[in-house]
């Protein structure tokens, strides 16, 4: 199994609606390929000086299930829209 975690710090301008809409159109990937084993996306609710503000944790069963979403092109849409209404976006990938 691989999991896959990004979040995204909006820039100062991002709209409410704006944010909505990433949030939303990240769920929607949930069933898009196979071989994901769970996906979760949600607002982060401490916002803590080091927070970022929306978070995806998605389990893939193995590197071609993410490979597969990664270059999926509704997938590529979503994470054209966050570069657009993001400052930063981090992730990380590992091994279960």
């Amino acid at each position: 199994m691989l999991t896959h975690i990004v979040c995204w710090k909006y820039k100062p301008e991002t709209s409410n609606e704006q944010r909505s809409e990433h949030i939303e159109s990240l769920r929607a990937l949930r069933n898009v390929v196979p071989g994901i084993l769970s996906f979760d996306v949600g607002t982060d609710i401490l916002r803590l000086e080091r927070s970022f503000d929306t978070g995806l944790v998605a389990v893939y069963s193995d590197r071609a299930a993410l490979d597969a979403y990664t270059d999926h092109p509704e997938h590529q849409a979503v994470a054209a829209l966050g570069k657009q209404i993001a400052e930063k976006v981090v992730s990380v990938d590992f091994l279960n």
